[in-house]
């Protein structure tokens, strides 16, 4: 489709459809021999040296058995359902987007509390109900790669669900045509392949439920959080001992996913919510990369614990603490100068009515909220210390998503803001990390 509204795709990123391919088929993956080299009865303690391919990928069965594996399709439907209709039945406050092309704002409830709230009341009543042995956290435990490989199916057939709903048109209540569907700018090529991997249609929606931000917030990050608590519950059940390293690693990441989830109106001017369309990049991410690769720290941790004592943890602790100031005090700042409460900061007045802050934390580097959300990635890792470089995985993928974010953020404000971007830079020159990018 090509209009005014939607006009054709003719810039393509990831090397097009080329990139959306190795993409599409490498990070899947990545992330099963990730889940798998680390799976309780097949670890790799010698990492560079007793890896071995055919070895760790030893247990993975045809495609044709998670397609029909019952008991895996219902627990994760449910899981995947419910918390939609957690999401549509729970109390909330409304909240609009941003302006939207057609001049329309999406409206969104707000109620990560209430749901939150709703989870943590019924692993409560399943923890009293069965003293303690919550089978539900030892089947994730023990099924989390063969459940990783439902999420990357169930991913791809929620892209391909979202990409066909593109192309069917908005209509009244009359049967007549009333509206052209808002495109993502960078979905709408004409390659089927291309425009399924990055996603057509910017904010496809179910009903009430907005299939983007949904899928964002619920079920990949609070899946996050349960297999986290699987590894602590495991860990206690096989050795009836509390593991220092494993409850700091719960600790630090269930406080960064709630306080994702409390404050998710944050969401709502986020690139992947204002720019991105909803296909299997996005799909894939935050219900597999996310809880999967994420949680491998505690995975870690669960079949080859240690111990950090006072002195690492209280260091680990202050690095996450650190991370987070850094990122929120950013955030929080920008926020308040949008809202006209910080107008002494020094900006720059653009051509288009704006200003750019380039002042207070926006003055060191120009996504200083990066460079702190990077920091608090670091203390996850370090929960593992230096017992093996696989866990580190996470800080050096999440530095390259932030390179790659930034890289396309600059790209839009230079056609955005011309001139005045160049002023910018000249004000601002470091990209994320101060003195040094």
């Amino acid at each position: 489709m090509q209009s005014k509204l939607n006009p054709k795709t003719t810039e393509f990123e990831f090397g097009g459809t080329i990139g959306a391919i190795g993409i599409s088929v490498g990070l899947p993956i990545l992330t099963i021999l990730l889940n798998q080299m680390i799976r309780p009865d097949y670890f790799i303690e010698g990492f560079f040296t007793n890896f071995n391919f055919a070895d760790v990928w030893n247990g993975i069965k045809p495609i044709s058995y998670y397609l029909t594996k019952a008991d895996l399709w219902t627990y994760y439907l449910i899981w995947y359902i419910v918390l939609a209709v957690f999401d549509i039945i729970l109390p909330g406050r409304k909240m609009q987007g941003v302006e939207l092309r057609d001049g329309t704002k999406l409206n969104y409830k707000i109620n990560g509390v209430a749901v939150s709230a709703a989870l943590i009341l019924v692993l409560a009543f399943r923890y009293q109900l069965t003293d303690g042995d919550l089978p539900e956290l030892q089947y994730l435990y023990e099924n989390q790669v063969d459940l990783c490989i439902i999420t990357i199916l169930f991913s791809v057939m929620l892209s391909t669900y979202c990409y066909v709903a593109s192309f069917i048109p908005l209509w009244g209540k009359n049967g007549n045509n009333t509206n052209e569907k808002i495109l993502a700018l960078g979905g709408n090529s004409g390659n089927p392949i291309y425009d399924w991997f990055i996603g057509r249609e910017l904010n496809p929606r179910i009903g009430p439920i907005d299939l983007k931000m949904y899928s964002e917030l619920r079920p990949g990050m609070l899946l996050w959080f349960l297999i986290n608590l699987s590894c602590l519950h495991h860990n206690y059940l096989e050795t009836a001992k509390i593991n220092d390293a494993l409850v700091l690693i719960n600790c630090l990441q269930g406080f960064y996913i709630f306080d994702g989830v409390l404050n998710e109106e944050g969401v709502l001017t986020m690139m992947d919510i204002t720019t991105d369309g909803f296909g299997f990049m996005l799909a894939f991410g935050d219900l597999t990369l996310v809880p999967f690769t994420y949680s491998l720290q505690a995975r870690y941790l669960s079949v080859s614990p240690i111990e950090l004592g006072t002195y690492r943890v209280s260091f680990i602790v202050t690095v996450m603490a650190l991370g987070f100031w850094v990122f929120r005090a950013a955030n929080q700042q920008k926020s308040d100068f949008r809202q006209g409460k910080l107008a002494h900061l020094k900006s720059i007045q653009t051509k288009r009515g704006t200003k750019l802050l380039c002042d207070g934390w926006w003055g060191k580097s120009q996504h200083m909220n990066y460079f702190g959300d990077w920091i608090i990635s670091l203390s996850w890792c370090l929960t593992t210390w230096t017992q093996t470089p696989l866990t580190y995985y996470y800080s050096a993928y999440f530095m390259s998503l932030l390179l790659h974010r930034q890289q396309r953020d600059e790209q839009k404000c230079r056609g955005k803001y011309g001139k005045d971007w160049e002023e910018y830079e000249k004000k601002v020159p470091y990209k994320i990390v101060p003195y040094v990018y």
